[in-house]
């Protein structure tokens, strides 16, 4: 019995000192699967009880248990000691040297082709307006049949277009938008803005692009004359551009409009008395307009004889470019920071 328990008590030593070695997990778990297991030293010790009788089995059996949970408990200390030193030296590595100088963040700003869009749409629908969308890929139908231009009218060749198959394709203005709307009202009045992107083959210069963005407009009642149309034009651009611009209506021609006009405003340089940037006119075109052709309003079931209307639609670039004095238009859309932040105050 003396030899067993001297025996036991060397096995305790020998765990205690070679916990103490311990330095990291994977030290731990090959000490758990070779010391705590069912095969560990200390249990293998509990082959000798067989030879042992009365008092001396129980005492021997009470002592490998104390060694076994004093081996247990060790080791659970020991495992707690690493995972604190574990994470004290995460922490340390991850310490934040609060004498560095502090992160700038920067606040962003929006690009002047939608605070175009924005401030365009807050004017007109502080006038009565509905913002009305449509898609960018839009039938031949209602990109052109709808809006009196069928396929053998020169003035497709006026807009060139992004097919993707024989009758569909991006669509080169907004006014497909417009078609729709008058066929889901359904002969009723219409007060609408349509602001969206449209896509032509054009030339890649400073002042053209194969996409661009319009707000076009369309109002269909009964009794609406051109004096509704140039009263409301030459509110928006006094209310665009500044109280003092002066507004020109000139005679022009578009299939879906008659009488057709292209608006110009004075320009911004020089007031009206010539210079390079108005080319010496002492004006700036800067929209189209007209009364809706009669044909666009039967198509979608209006009376001509009993409702009319007026239509216009304005290029967003073109607006961004005149009002910030941006002198290429593929800056707009080339997404450099350095760009939009010359419009956070704007």
């Amino acid at each position: 019995m003396k030899e067993l328990l001297e025996k036991i008590n060397a096995i305790r030593s020998e765990l205690i000192n070679e916990l103490k070695d311990l330095k990291d997990q994977a030290a731990l778990k090959t000490f758990q699967e070779t010391k705590l297991s069912k095969k560990s030293p200390i249990n293998a010790l509990m082959s000798n009880i067989k030879n042992l009788q009365g008092d001396e089995r129980a005492a021997f059996g009470q002592a490998v248990n104390d060694v076994r949970k004093e081996i247990q408990d060790a080791f659970a200390k020991k495992q707690a000691e690493i995972q604190e030193a574990k994470v004290q030296e995460q922490i340390a590595k991850e310490t934040i040297d609060i004498t560095l100088p502090s992160v700038d963040y920067k606040v962003g700003g929006i690009n002047p082709f939608y605070q175009i869009i924005d401030e365009i749409t807050d004017i007109f629908v502080s006038m009565g307006y509905e913002v009305k969308e449509g898609p960018d890929v839009e039938t031949d139908y209602y990109n052109f049949e709808r809006m009196n231009i069928p396929s053998n009218h020169p003035a497709r060749e006026m807009q060139d277009s992004f097919y993707i198959t024989n009758s569909i394709l991006l669509r080169t203005h907004t006014s497909p938008a417009q078609a729709h709307v008058m066929d889901e009202k359904k002969g009723e009045p219409i007060k609408i803005i349509c602001p969206g992107k449209c896509f032509r083959r054009d030339d890649d210069d400073v002042t053209h692009s194969h996409q661009f963005g319009q707000v076009e407009g369309l109002v269909v009642d009964k009794n609406i004359n051109f004096g509704n149309l140039k009263a409301t034009l030459e509110l928006f651009l006094r209310k665009m551009f500044g109280e003092k611009r002066e507004v020109r209506f000139r005679g022009s021609y578009f299939p879906f409009t008659e009488p057709s006009v292209e608006v110009d405003i004075s320009c911004m340089e020089c007031h009206g008395k010539g210079c390079p940037t108005c080319k010496g006119t002492g004006y700036i075109e800067i929209l189209g307009a007209g009364m809706v052709h009669p044909h666009v309003l039967e198509m979608a079931g209006y009376d001509p004889k009993e409702y009319s209307g007026f239509a216009f639609g304005v290029g967003i670039e073109r607006v961004a470019m005149l009002r910030y004095g941006i002198d290429d238009i593929r800056k707009i859309y080339q997404g450099d920071v350095r760009f939009i932040e010359q419009f956070k105050d704007k």
